[in-house]
């Protein structure tokens, strides 16, 4: 036998998520400090979004110490997106300051930002990866409200996981405003710092592992005779509606787990579970328990 059951449709979800266009307060100004690719593509899911529209719009500032910022402004051409030159005056002009340079050029800019945060106290909202809160409030005005967020690839087409952990001066509205930011490219979560290593695993590195995944069964699917293209079309799609499955089974009422959808897919003696044990044998949930073990070490290792 090799026909295989269709798992029950999913009950709708009982709560709604943090999803992109989430609304951030009237007429606040964001500022970027950093115009590079994940900056970019915050912006253009705030604009794509609808933030920078309408009553109360969303002011989107953007600042780089090349031209990155200049080109990000000219390519939007939209009203609520505003090319500034000088980071001082970006800083002024916002309620909510994000820090999207690398990591190592972090200490230079906040020290010689230093004293207009100072002055002007804005929340900062940090894209830095490795840097913790602790450091990040040490470079800091006394006081500064700080927020650590980490996103992954996925912002690019608006369907990131994003962590949020809030420094020791920052609070409820704090997560709330950097939860309307980062709705525009996906969705938020709140997590202890200490889980941040974790969260890399899970969602930082994870789709480079995914995307080896879909690259290893489009190529099976190649020594098939499919086409190149259309083995990964078709794969990437399968892939695609196995998460939504999930989303949608583990938050419905009495919410099922990812092992029980794969038993609904597994009739006894058919193609699933021999394709499944075949996996296992090869190593398949060892290896990948092995990444990830291996990725939050050297996440670690880095933030050390």
């Amino acid at each position: 036998m090799t026909s295989q059951a269709a798992p029950a449709t999913p009950a709708a979800p009982r709560t709604p998520d943090r999803r992109p266009g989430t609304a951030l307060p009237p007429g606040t100004a964001v500022g970027f400090i950093g115009a590079g690719s994940m900056a970019g593509a915050i912006v253009r899911g705030a604009v794509d979004a609808g933030l920078t529209r309408g009553p109360g719009a969303t002011r989107l500032l953007v600042t780089s110490a090349h031209g990155s910022a200049a080109a990000l402004a000219q390519e939007l051409a939209d009203q609520g997106v505003e090319h500034v030159a000088q980071a001082p005056d970006l800083v002024r002009a916002s309620d909510v300051v994000v820090l999207a340079v690398k990591p190592h050029v972090v200490p230079a800019v906040l020290e010689a930002l230093r004293t207009v945060l100072a002055e002007h106290q804005a929340l900062v909202v940090s894209l830095a990866a490795g840097l913790p809160l602790a450091r990040l409030e040490a470079l800091l005005p006394e006081g500064s409200r700080v927020v650590r967020a980490m996103p992954n690839m996925a912002a690019a087409v608006r369907a990131s996981m994003t962590a949020l952990a809030a420094g020791s001066q920052a609070g409820e509205q704090d997560l709330l405003l950097a939860e309307g930011l980062m709705g525009a490219v996906g969705r938020t979560t709140r997590i202890a710092e200490r889980d941040f290593s974790a969260f890399v695993g899970l969602a930082g590195s994870s789709p480079a592992f995914v995307l080896t995944f879909i690259e290893a069964l489009a190529r099976a699917g190649v020594l098939a005779g499919v086409p190149k293209v259309q083995a990964v079309d078709i794969v990437a799609q399968a892939v695609l509606g196995s998460a939504l499955t999930v989303q949608a089974a583990t938050r419905a009422e009495g919410g099922r787990t990812p092992a029980d959808l794969v038993d609904a897919v597994c009739s006894p003696g058919g193609t699933t579970v021999a394709g499944l044990v075949a996996m296992e044998r090869a190593g398949f949930s060892s290896a990948v328990i092995e990444g990830f073990r291996a990725t939050v070490a050297r996440d670690q290792e880095l933030g050390a």
